[in-house]
């Protein structure tokens, strides 16, 4: 037996021994790309304070990973379609490795956004090889349960990345949380072309470059919009992407309606159970990815857990995935997926209405039965969605199909943290000005505790650490009369700095509260709409539906 399989999965006459063990390495290939994010948020604090990061500067950080891997997926799924869907994955997971080396030894703003964009890109050509690689690996009849393996896997990442990243910040920097990637992409990279057979479309003509080059511009310049409207302000930069990416996607759309070979067939969209999918996944992450900023942020700041404590409190949400992964897979093949995801929505909505009853006093323990309804609702959804997203396309568009998920996944994503984390912000500061008011805190230190939650503390300590300095001199000031002086400032201080430790604490978590409710109307409407959308019927579990060979047939070239 040959240790490199050099046997295309297509020629194949039966299905492919080792499947499941080529599943394994699909799935920590997804494992690391998900973990590049989850693992940052808890890396960010001690990285903010060594690099002397702006807020403009750790937003960059976080999203310079985001443009560059939403942007170019379509068109890097069409090349592994035509070239070498394993060869893409290959080659993605050098670059991903290659840019989380360069992390590592980045001292800048400048080399750490950097080293993110080229870990975008190597994601850019794993995340769709992944799932091209898994429906042509994958008989029809197991597809749905190795997909429902894929989506647990992307769960339990959410929650290892912080886990992993907390256990190395407490004996080393923030740069060694860029490490955790790269021994995962070693072992992915050898063990891809010693158990994943070699694929790519049988029949496939000459790439649509126009139109995988209008998808970058208009995906792109989506996604810097959404990032630096809310964030920084709507100004000549934000409106500028508007336009570039509302004029590309009216180009896209035409040229792909005129092209004769179409890098994405967007009469797809038309069809209710393609087109209710991709909006439960956007909308699914749009909630996912805006909880889990502001979670985390409190589980660190207001609860004051570190690192490690704060990944380990994630846990619940992931081992929920799990059972609800579990659960659609027994659930699906019997009642529908029009049901399965509509309720796994509805499980959605309601954890974030769990959330709107957060307060001031509230403790980690209100938050699990959230964390635990939360993971449920995204094992019961994303699988079937996932599951009929890849149906639609044929063999020759399976990474196509691929980046079409994972582009809904990661616009989801980005607007939840946008428009989420805009209005977490927004609600934080305006209920801080209201819980200081009266107070004679300088308008200059409130405006420095309203950029963020962790600006907030630091003005509490830095009034505190003065209250201690004036106590010390009062301590060994010999004049009785102006030790009583300092000692009575210091009393002031030391009480105002508690009573601003409490209003940032209340103020944020009402802001949680807040932000929660907003994400939860817009996750209850969206809930309607794909409910609406998605055609009754079995979905396509053991066979295809009459939908699913129409959209195969639209798509044959």
């Amino acid at each position: 037996m040959r240790l490199v399989l050099n046997e295309p999965v297509e020629r194949r006459d039966r299905p492919y021994a080792r499947r499941w063990w080529a599943l394994l390495v699909l799935c920590l290939s997804l494992l690391i790309i998900v973990m590049a994010n989850t693992a940052l948020t808890v890396a960010a604090p001690d990285m903010t304070r060594d690099l002397g990061l702006s807020s403009a500067d750790l937003q960059w950080v976080i999203d310079g990973y985001t443009v560059p891997y939403a942007a170019l997926m379509l068109l890097l799924g069409a090349i592994g379609d035509k070239y070498s869907r394993r060869g893409a994955l290959g080659l993605g997971l050098v670059v991903f490795g290659g840019g989380a080396v360069f992390g590592y030894f980045a001292d800048s703003s400048t080399t750490v956004i950097a080293a993110r964009a080229v870990m975008g890109v190597g994601a850019a050509l794993i995340m769709p090889a992944t799932l091209s690689l898994l429906a042509a690996t994958f008989p029809r009849a197991e597809r749905a349960k190795a997909i429902t393996l894929w989506t647990a896997t992307a769960g339990l990442a959410i929650a290892a990345g912080p886990v992993v990243a907390g256990a190395l910040l407490k004996d080393h920097g923030w740069s060694s949380t860029f490490l955790i990637n790269v021994p995962i992409a070693a072992v992915a990279l050898v063990a891809a072309f010693v158990l994943v057979p070699p694929s790519k479309a049988a029949h496939h003509e000459r790439i649509d470059y126009v139109g995988g080059l209008l998808s970058v511009v208009w995906i792109g310049s989506l996604v810097y919009m959404i990032i630096e409207g809310p964030h920084f302000g709507w100004g000549a930069k934000a409106v500028t992407a508007a336009v570039v990416a509302g004029v590309g996607l009216v180009a896209f759309v035409l040229w792909e309606l005129r092209h004769p070979r179409p890098v994405l067939d967007v009469r797809r969209f038309a069809h209710r159970r393609f087109a209710g999918s991709n909006l439960a996944v956007a909308l699914f992450f749009l909630a996912v990815f805006g909880a889990f900023y502001y979670l985390t942020q409190h589980l660190q700041f207001v609860l004051g857990y570190d690192a490690l404590q704060t990944g380990l409190r994630m846990l619940p949400l992931a081992g929920a995935v799990f059972v609800g992964s579990a659960l659609t897979g027994w659930l699906t093949p019997r009642i529908g997926m029009k049901p399965t995801v509509t309720a796994g929505m509805v499980g959605g909505t309601a954890a974030l209405a769990l959330l709107t009853q957060v307060d001031g006093s509230s403790s980690y323990g209100d938050f699990v039965a959230p964390l635990i309804v939360l993971g449920l609702a995204i094992g019961l959804a994303l699988s079937p969605c996932t599951d009929a997203i890849m149906g639609a396309f044929p063999e020759s568009e399976l990474g196509v199909g691929g980046a079409v998920n994972d582009t809904s996944l990661e616009l989801g994503g980005s607007l939840g943290i946008a428009i989420l984390g805009s209005l977490l912000s927004t609600s934080y500061s305006d209920h801080l000005s209201d819980a200081t008011a009266g107070s004679k805190l300088p308008a200059s230190a409130l405006s420095t505790a309203q950029d963020s939650v962790g600006a907030g503390y630091q003005v509490a300590q830095g009034i505190g650490d003065r209250a201690r300095q004036l106590a010390e001199q009062a301590a060994h000031t010999s004049d009785a009369q102006q030790a009583a002086q300092l000692k009575a400032q210091a009393g002031q201080l030391a009480e105002g700095a508690r009573q601003m430790t409490d209003a940032v604490g209340s103020s944020f978590s009402d802001a949680v509260a807040h932000t929660s409710l907003v994400g939860a109307v817009i996750l209850a409407v969206g809930t309607v709409l794909v409910a609406l959308l998605l055609p009754r019927g079995q979905a396509a579990v053991t066979q295809e539906p009459e939908e699913a060979k129409e959209l195969v047939g639209s798509g044959t070239r």
